[in-house]
């Protein structure tokens, strides 16, 4: 190392902070951290440290940030866009250890929560006071809820009841100085600029979060699922847009094309309309007088929009049953693919039909096949590419299908993500969003919080240098 000091002393150094059965230094114990969820990005750790308290992981700071060592922090690893694949010079902090809930206020309607703590057990533990947290990602079951706030993450609820930056009310963080900071407080609003809003969705680049306040919501007294199969995308996408012109904001508008209703179908026996070209999922809830109310004109609205079946769910079994299918619709489509790569971005609702038939007709042209899975209620798209990584470059024209697919939804509009973060996945496609001067800001604010930009280095914000020579080399083959 160029920094003053080894690995080896590094990892002596932690050892005395840390236990030393949780600093790992040999490569095959350190294996399962050189990637996330989109394992086709990896690279391996020179170090990785799993501390257990506030005070330990300031002082693992406090040490990185002297000897100028990248940290790359990491919770269950179920991210998208390799956002906590390691540096090969750098230290993996995990926060896995971090994973008490700390409390639970029924009254107020919040919990207090360690990073570690996983999506769904806020639900489980807030359900016998009659609440719940609202949002909801597929991999709930598995990711933590400082990765949520890393990612800003969404999920099939977030439509009506928004992303992790609408259900926080704090989190408590660690610099990249090793300083100790909140952000937020236990009300509604703070003085000052909104930094909470900053830091949520930074992708690990501004600090450590050790500690996450949220609101939890009270359970709908009644949910019913609408399910719609239509004889072509394009109908599918334009009744979105029809549905919520009318004034209803679903719980979860979700849809679904044929490659991914069949695969999810197998997996889950949901009772998907299996002969459908695309399936559109639409949650209502709230009193029973609202929803019976609301499910009766959504009915109406489907058949007279074009689809070729409408089914609602009768009971909470079958609700739970149709919305297991859709959120176990990733893994699913591994039965139809060898692999797959899960691309997210966002466009405005009115270009749903068009975007989906031009991304049919790339694929075609890059001779692969889109499954689509996705939030079609605020226009965030999941395109699912199927490929085969072991047929000698198809994972390079996949990857370039998904920036083009990426910079579609910019030039309709949209963005290049929309929870999924940019990582290193999306990072050429920020040159194409983002002008030289914004993303200048972009780095002083990271600048701001980490001046020796140890943080998560070479993650979600390109250098001005890197933006300039990918807009020359798309100007060259455009």
């Amino acid at each position: 190392m160029s920094n003053g000091i080894s690995y080896a002393q590094l990892a002596e150094q932690f050892r005395q902070l840390v236990d030393p059965e949780f600093v790992i230094s040999d490569d095959e114990t350190m294996k399962p951290y050189e990637c996330d969820g989109m394992s086709m990005y990896r690279q391996m750790p020179a170090l990785v440290v799993l501390p257990e308290t506030v005070t330990q992981v300031q002082e693992v700071m406090r040490l990185c940030d002297h000897h100028g060592i990248p940290v790359v922090a990491r919770g269950a690893g179920t991210g998208l866009s390799g956002g906590a694949m390691p540096h090969a010079e750098g230290v993996v902090l995990s926060l896995a250890r971090f994973n008490r809930i700390l409390a639970i206020d029924p009254l107020a309607r919040t919990a207090r929560l360690q990073p570690g703590v996983r999506n769904l057990a806020i639900s489980e533990a807030a359900a016998k006071y009659g609440l719940y947290y609202g949002p909801d990602p597929s991999s709930q079951i598995a990711c933590t809820i400082g990765g949520n706030v890393a990612e800003n993450a969404g999920g099939v609820h977030c439509l009506k009841y928004g992303l992790t930056v609408h259900n926080l009310l704090s989190v408590e963080m660690v610099t990249a100085q090793g300083e100790l900071v909140t952000l937020g407080s236990d009300g509604l609003d703070v003085c000052g600029m909104d930094l909470l809003a900053v830091v949520t969705g930074s992708e690990g680049l501004m600090g450590i979060v050790t500690e996450v306040q949220v609101k939890l919501l009270p359970t709908p007294e009644v949910a019913q699922v609408v399910m719609a199969g239509f004889d072509s995308v394009q109908k599918a996408g334009d009744s979105v847009g029809g549905i919520i012109a009318r004034g209803i904001i679903p719980a979860g508008f979700e849809m679904m094309d044929s490659y991914a209703i069949v695969a999810a179908d197998d997996f889950a026996n949901a009772g998907y309309p299996r002969d459908a070209q695309a399936l559109l999922l639409c949650e209502v809830d709230g009193t029973e007088e609202e929803v019976h109310e609301h499910i009766a004109l959504v009915e109406r609205l489907f058949w007279e929009l074009g689809a070729t079946s409408v089914r609602t769910s009768q009971s909470e079994q079958e609700r739970v049953l149709l919305w297991k299918g859709r959120k176990s619709a990733f893994p699913a489509v591994g039965r139809i693919s060898p692999d797959y790569y899960c691309m997210d971005g966002t466009i405005p609702r009115r270009h749903l039909a068009h975007v989906l038939l031009k991304m049919e007709q790339m694929a075609t042209e890059a001779g692969l096949r889109i499954a689509n899975v996705f939030h079609a209620g605020d226009g965030n798209l999941h395109p699912l590419i199927l490929f085969d990584a072991n047929t000698p470059g198809e994972f390079e024209r996949t990857e370039a299908l998904g920036g083009k697919i990426l910079e579609l939804c910019v030039e309709v509009g949209g963005c290049i993500t929309g929870e999924h973060g940019v990582g290193v996945e999306k990072i050429r496609q920020m040159a194409v969003q983002f002008s030289d001067l914004e993303l200048a800001q972009f780095h002083g604010l990271k600048a701001a919080f980490d001046p020796r930009g140890i943080l998560n280095p070479g993650k979600a914000v390109p250098t001005l240098r890197f933006c300039q020579e990918y807009r020359t080399l798309e100007s060259t083959h455009g």
